[in-house]
């Protein structure tokens, strides 16, 4: 066991230049999170339970399966949704990114962006085509079928008696439910090393013939929120089903021009299966009162295995109990104030959501691996909320997996780039896994993204100061800053340099033909640029000479009555409506980054004091809270960041089952868990800067802290 397992110590305060040093008991992890295992009784759609290993996540309902999607659509959609599972509609035209540019005057000529466009011209047809496609597909919804005594199949309605667990530490659901007075106990898991579902049943509606599974398959839609409930007519002609022996069958599915198969394998022998316009039924042979068996989702057509629910189930436990005795962990149990049970509860289900729906090869969309939005695409400039906390929760692996993403779209960032007559490449917004560009009238405008893998890779430089993370980022890291470097426009009438104009802030409210130097940004630009030197220097290489010229000449952040403004173009920020409204993102200028040269930390005091009175709280989204809990830590305020992590407003919501809540149309999002974490992190161990145990918690709060790394 490591030694930070045996003993660790803690900053408990500091008195002049001397420390005191509290010797502290290793954390009963298992304890810290077994407090937080969700118990279901009743059908709560908002409240439908995840299982996943990161790049592969399946959503159940009550029965422990996806029985009832059509149910649950309107709450948390019972998807199942993978990194590998894409689609695009077919088509007889070739839509080129081209067709949706649009000049923006700025930087003394007209650059082009790829924007969306009013409906019925060709370039809304591109626009709209390139957005929607490639699009990520539900595989597949594995549900119950259950027939009652009269030969009818059950309803959500007759489910009764309801008692379902998360077992959080185990990455297992069990559940329990009764149908017409007979009991049905259910165990289900997902594999952590491959995509496959392991369930294990007993009941005696089995040993009554009266038990088996549908395998259904909804066809993709071409909306905003696809809820794994649109089931074509033509489904039977895609789908082709072939039966090794009595207990295993494959399922071709051919969507178009993607393929892919589900592999099934029972511990029973297999009756005839039945087609039906959705997928098939399959059911076990009868006069048995358990049933094991495993789906597994797969683009391969063949695959060896076997339903050894038993091995799966023993991985599946051994894998998640090692994530958590892995990384970091902070234990509020012996704090007395109720606030920190609930961000307690918020940390660990966060941890599980993330761990299930954000380890894959790229950085998810914003709904993760558990419903689609944006047509389940990620959104780059969110990948800070996806990926920071793992490095700075000790999990750095996660992160630098995730990372992989950047390699893979460079090409097409250094064509978007070059197409806008810039240096080095420019990130995407919208994209997908291979780093497609999308049309986008915000999207395309957005330049908050850029510097995120100068910040990820410091992370990651920070946790293993080795030569072979600088060399695998550096060229990353440069082309990057050439980027940022050659974006700063010198303005020949002001005498320095400027963002913008040709921007959108991370508030969104700005209009890019008028807005230039956003707070947050221009922040961002000069710490990424001084990072990206730092790693020059560290390669035993000369500053860039460009790049220090415009740190030397950038403007300063932007300020009037003694409070940083959102933008330099609009001086009445604090005074028209729409301005206080959506991201507060000026207090990333001291929350989300530490402070940077000429920033005044007493203006920031000032202007964090008027966003909390005046802004509308309402009009917000959830990593505006955990953004603002890190700006009030680093001013020294803890109160007010715990009472930033728990503000009462809709968006901040965290539902049992630990999703964060938005709207009618976003029931979750994982920025919100990610930004918890993120918080949390900052305000239990301080940051680089400022290294000071509990910088963000009230001093009577008893917290013990393992293993999280300090934020820059």
């Amino acid at each position: 066991m490591k030694l930070y397992k045996l003993i660790t110590f803690y900053l408990l305060f500091i008195l002049g230049n001397q420390t005191l040093i509290i010797a502290q008991t290793p954390i009963d992890r298992k304890a810290v999170v077994n407090r937080h295992n969700v118990s279901i009784t009743e059908v709560d759609t908002l409240n439908a339970l995840s299982l996943g290993n990161g790049s592969f996540a399946m959503t159940m309902d009550v029965t422990g399966l996806q029985t009832f999607p059509q149910h649950y659509q309107k709450g948390m959609p019972l998807g199942t949704l993978s990194e590998w599972g894409w689609h695009s509609f077919p088509t007889d035209k070739t839509y080129k990114i081209e067709e949706t540019l649009a000049p923006l005057f700025s930087h003394g000529r007209e650059v082009p962006y790829a924007r969306q466009w009013d409906k019925g011209t060709r370039q809304w047809e591109a626009a709209n085509y390139i957005r929607q496609n490639p699009h990520r597909i539900h595989l597949a919804t594995v549900g119950w079928y259950i027939q009652k005594e009269d030969g009818s199949i059950i309803t959500v309605d007759d489910v009764k008696q309801i008692n379902q667990k998360l077992d959080v530490w185990k990455g297992e659901l069990s559940s329990q439910f009764d149908v017409e007075g007979e009991t049905v106990e259910v165990i289900t898991l997902v594999g952590q090393n491959a995509d496959v579902l392991g369930v294990k049943v007993k009941s005696n509606l089995l040993k009554e013939g009266r038990l088996g599974i549908t395998i259904n398959y909804p066809y993709p839609t071409d909306s905003f929120l696809d809820e794994a409930v649109n089931f074509d007519d033509g489904e039977a002609k895609r789908l082709t089903l072939s039966s090794k022996d009595k207990q295993t069958l494959s399922i071709e599915r051919q969507l178009n021009n993607t393929k892919y198969f589900t592999h099934f394998a029972s511990s029973l022998d297999l009756k005839n299966s039945q087609a039906t316009p959705k997928g098939f039924i399959i059911q076990p042979i009868a006069n048995q009162y358990e049933w094991e068996f495993t789906t597994v989702l797969s683009e391969k057509a063949e695959q060896h295995f076997k339903s050894d629910f038993t091995q799966l189930q023993t991985e599946t436990h051994k894998a998640y109990q090692q994530f958590w005795e892995s990384g970091g962990m902070i234990d509020f149990g012996e704090t007395k104030d109720e606030r920190a049970h609930e961000i307690e509860r918020r940390m660990i289900l966060s941890m599980y959501l993330t761990k299930v729906n954000c380890g894959g090869n790229s950085f998810p969309q914003e709904t993760g691996l558990t419903c689609n939005s944006w047509y389940g695409k990620p959104h780059m400039e969110m990948a800070w909320w996806h990926g920071v906390h793992f490095a700075l929760w000790n999990r750095p692996e996660i992160l630098e997996k995730q990372m992989s993403w950047y390699f893979r779209s460079c090409e097409i960032a250094k064509e978007i780039a070059q197409r806008q007559g810039f240096k080095g490449v420019r990130w995407q917004k919208m994209t997908d896994n291979e780093g497609g560009e999308t049309a986008s009238s915000v999207g395309s405008y957005l330049i908050w993204q850029q510097p995120h893998i100068i910040y990820f890779s410091e992370l990651i430089y920070n946790i293993k100061k080795d030569k072979k993370t600088l060399e695998k980022y550096a060229d990353l890291i440069a082309q990057t800053a050439e980027f940022m470097a050659d974006f700063a426009y010198f303005d020949p009438a002001l005498k320095r340099y400027i963002l913008g104009v040709g921007v959108i802030p991370a508030q969104e409210r700005f209009d890019p033909k008028t807005t230039f130097n956003p707070t947050y940004e221009l922040a961002y630009w000069r710490w990424g640029l001084e990072t990206a030197q730092k790693w020059r220097e560290r390669q035993g290489l000369k500053r860039n000479t460009k790049w220090d010229k415009v740190l030397a000449n950038l403007s300063p952040l932007p300020q009037k009555d003694n409070l940083y403004l959102a933008t330099e173009s609009s001086p009445d920020s604090y005074t028209t409506e729409r301005y206080m409204t959506d991201h507060p993102s000026v207090l990333g200028t001291f929350g989300m980054l530490p402070a940077t040269e000429g920033f005044d930390q007493k203006v920031m005091e000032n202007t964090f004091n008027k966003i909390w009175t005046d802004w509308q709280w309402e009009d917000t989204w959830g990593w505006d809270f955990p953004m603002t809990a890190m700006t009030a830590a680093r001013l020294g305020n803890p109160e007010k960041a715990v009472d930033a992590l728990l503000m009462p407003i809709t968006t901040n919501i965290y539902l049992k089952n630990g999703h964060n809540y938005q709207t009618d149309r976003l029931r979750l999002y994982l920025p919100g868990n990610g930004g918890v974490l993120i918080a949390l992190a900052m305000m239990a161990t301080g940051t680089q800067e400022n290294p000071q145990a509990h910088l963000g918690f009230p001093k009577d709060w008893k917290v013990k802290v393992e293993n999280i790394n300090l934020m820059p």
